[in-house]
């Protein structure tokens, strides 16, 4: 059923499930406007196709395949949309960074800007039927494509960057703790450089050290990173020189971040 042309066409309830369970392929077909409430549409590929303000209330889309599909003002309410394939990017999505990279920003913009509704459009129709797994990926694919319309190099989208690579816009809680494991890790090889002091005797870098002693200081700086990043602050042992400004950077940013990660689980968990 390749490059059907259904534009404005009637097929409410149409039934297009295979009895014979090989799933019906209606792929590079134009679906503008076609009017498919109530349709049967489980497993059926659609990739490929145009659903273009298509209306598809109460429709069975179950499993089936809308990859690299048209889906701009698709009708979707109380469809069936467990399991559907959307693909990695939307249709918009892909030409946007397509025209990105022929330098065409502005065509690139007004893709983004449709991306942006169809995959607004999708999260809320996630978000009404539970499926919350679905809405959350939805929801950071829309964040992410705001910031492509922002100007590059701009504050505001750097700083949008910033917080996708700590949190994925608090849809990924593994990105806060790998954020954290690296920042612990990096500002402990800083204390073990500048120096902290451990009753009254210096932890520090020296050239022509041992392996084991190069080994033990920087298991020193490492559970010092760790308490600073806690803000713990047992006191036994404590920064010295430029090791302080490390100190109060790692401090800072980890009080805020173990905030963070608490409030991405628990979203996650009440899902």
């Amino acid at each position: 059923m390749e490059g059907f042309q259904l534009k404005k066409t009637k097929l409410d309830e149409v039934n297009l499930i295979n009895p014979n369970g090989q799933p019906y392929q209606l792929i590079n077909s134009n679906l503008n406007r076609a009017n498919l409430q109530g349709a049967h549409l489980y497993r059926v590929d659609l990739s490929g196709s145009s659903l273009l303000k298509a209306d598809l209330t109460r429709a069975n889309l179950r499993r089936s395949n809308l990859e690299n599909c048209d889906l701009l003002g698709i009708k979707l309410k109380n469809a069936g949309i467990e399991h559907v394939h959307f693909g990695k990017k939307l249709l918009q999505e892909q030409k946007g960074i397509e025209y990105c990279q022929q330098g065409k920003h502005q065509e690139a913009r007004e893709c983004f800007e449709e991306a942006v509704e169809i995959a607004r459009n999708l999260r809320r129709h996630c978000e009404t039927q539970g499926i919350f797994s679905s809405a959350g990926q939805f929801f950071y694919k829309e964040m992410r494509l705001n910031r492509f319309q922002l100007p590059r190099y701009s504050v505001a989208r750097t700083v949008s960057w910033l917080v996708d690579m700590v949190s994925g816009y608090g849809e990924k809680p593994a990105r806060v703790v790998l954020f954290s494991a690296s920042l612990i890790l990096l500002c402990s090889l800083f204390y073990y450089l500048f120096g902290i002091e451990d009753g009254g005797q210096l932890v520090v870098y020296q050239p022509g050290q041992s392996l084991s002693e190069i080994l033990m200081g920087w298991l020193d700086t490492l559970y010092f990173s760790v308490v600073t990043f806690t803000t713990l602050g047992y006191g036994d042992l404590t920064p010295v020189g430029l090791s302080r400004f490390f100190a109060a950077v790692e401090a800072f940013t980890g009080s805020f971040t173990l905030a963070l990660f608490v409030v991405v689980f628990v979203k996650k968990m009440t899902r």
